[in-house]
């Protein structure tokens, strides 16, 4: 065997191509099948146990909490990208003390539960109320709302600084020297030629963690805020009924699903020019 041979592995044959095709096909169909089974029983013990006048009454607080849910994930992503923005420069920083605070805000925010940054912003920032109403924040500090804003919105800020940091990198090196050969300013450059580029490859990342968000949004029901999983919880605590908790599992799975679609809509949108 040659030494060319050696760096290029063999392409396998086609038959061996072809059984490999046809096993990936069976092992979907087989998934999809049980999938499809799954979903044809929950349906049924959704009709079968269907109580018009459960679902009446409650109906429109689950509206209430699922809209309390879509704005509390849509406002912190949204704050954690503006934030997200210095700390990865920070990360890029050849500052060494720049670089050191943004990495411990990271490994600190990435290592712990949200729930437990949720409690120190909820419980433990309460215990500084002369000292937050001497500065004139214990308006915000005080209400649950913006308690869980605050923490999701930190909590994100650390993942979306690392996503936006990786997706910088990820940049051949030759475009920043093409910009500075052009005379293009650095700031120029990094806003029409670095970030742009950035954005694309962080795109998909930026989907999982805004599905991520989503589902741990739920924590906040834990310190009293209404949202999807606390009217959930409120319809349970009157009714006793565990299908309270089956709808809430819907309605997020329809939140989830409807996120992915729409951001793959927008990834094949905004990549149909690299697929040509």
């Amino acid at each position: 065997m040659s030494y060319a041979e050696t760096l290029i592995p063999p392409r396998p044959a086609p038959a061996e191509t072809t059984r490999q095709v046809t096993g990936a096909r069976i092992a979907g169909y087989g998934l999809l099948a049980i999938w499809a089974i799954l979903g044809i029983s929950l349906l049924a013990m959704v009709i079968t146990g269907w109580d018009p006048e459960k679902f009446a009454r409650y109906g429109p607080r689950y509206l209430h909490g699922l809209f309390t849910t879509l704005t509390l994930v849509a406002v912190s992503f949204t704050c954690g990208a503006v934030l997200s923005l210095p700390l990865a420069f920070a990360r890029l920083s050849k500052n060494p003390v720049l670089n050191g605070l943004a990495y411990c805000y990271v490994y600190v925010f990435r290592g712990t539960p949200l729930l437990a940054q949720l409690f120190l912003v909820y419980y433990g920032l309460g215990t500084f109320r002369p000292q937050l109403e001497a500065v004139g924040l214990w308006w915000f500090f005080r209400d649950a709302w913006y308690c869980g804003l605050f923490a999701m919105t930190i909590n994100t800020a650390a993942y979306q600084a690392e996503i936006l940091r990786g997706a910088i990198q990820s940049v051949p090196h030759g475009q920043i020297e093409a910009a500075a050969a052009l005379g293009l300013h650095k700031v120029i450059a990094f806003r029409k030629i670095i970030l742009p580029q950035a954005l694309i490859v962080a795109l998909r990342p930026y989907g999982n963690e805004i599905v991520l968000l989503v589902k741990g949004s739920a924590v906040v029901a834990i310190i009293t805020v209404l949202d999807l999983m606390g009217e959930t919880r409120y319809a349970f605590s009157r009714t006793f009924d565990y299908q309270t908790y089956l709808w809430a599992a819907i309605f997020y799975l329809a939140i989830v699903e409807t996120l992915r679609h729409v951001w793959g809509w927008i990834e094949r949108r905004l990549t149909r020019h690299l697929k040509r």
